[in-house]
């Protein structure tokens, strides 16, 4: 097993277990970085972050490697989290991103016209949905979107506005959840016997 303390000056500093992993670079992806902002290019899109301050990156032909300028709590915590937006930012312009969501309940469903959502979710009219750019989104059998995008975060934040307009409610489970989402039920009032 791998040794996760290295030994300095005053005591024992812990080691980024996530932070030191190289990022490997697939063929068909450009990394480029320009002072502080990291662009990367690939067949599925071209995505920007901006790295936090003291945070450097070693970039060669293959990899990516991140590194912390001292081992403060706050720089150990960033180490951690640069490397795994890089890595989501190289897997979002290769393979991408989705979210999938089900309707459930009597007359609910949903179709996609052009990048507008329409959902029938029991309300006195249809709630209709911009989709945000470079997100697409499918309907199945009326009652299962899928949401698509390079990326990660808009993906997820597309997906929870989706399900907001009509939350699973804990009686029936009638709403939008997620697929894998599990809605711990609530038993209803019985009458008096």
């Amino acid at each position: 097993m791998e040794k996760l303390f290295v030994q300095s000056g005053e005591g024992e500093a812990v080691m980024s277990r996530i932070g030191k992993l190289p990022i490997q670079i697939p063929s068909g992806v450009k990394v480029a970085q320009k002072s502080n902002v990291l662009t990367v290019n690939g067949p599925k899109g071209i995505l920007e972050h901006v790295l936090v301050p003291g945070m450097t990156l070693e970039i060669t032909q293959e990899s990516i490697v991140v590194k912390r300028p001292d081992d403060q709590r706050k720089n150990r915590a960033f180490h951690g989290l640069t490397r795994s937006i890089i890595s989501n930012l190289i897997t979002g312009v290769t393979k991408g991103f989705e979210k999938k969501l089900e309707i459930s309940g009597m007359g609910y469903r949903s179709e996609v016209k052009g990048n507008v959502i329409i959902l029938n979710l029991g309300y006195s009219h249809p709630v209709e949905f911009a989709l945000p750019e470079n997100i697409t989104a499918s309907v199945d059998k009326q009652n299962r979107i899928t949401v698509a995008g390079c990326d990660k975060q808009l993906v997820g934040e597309t997906a929870a506005k989706i399900r907001a307009f009509r939350s699973p409610e804990p009686y029936k489970g009638k709403g939008i959840k997620l697929v894998d989402e599990k809605i711990r039920k609530k038993v209803g009032k019985s009458g008096i016997k």
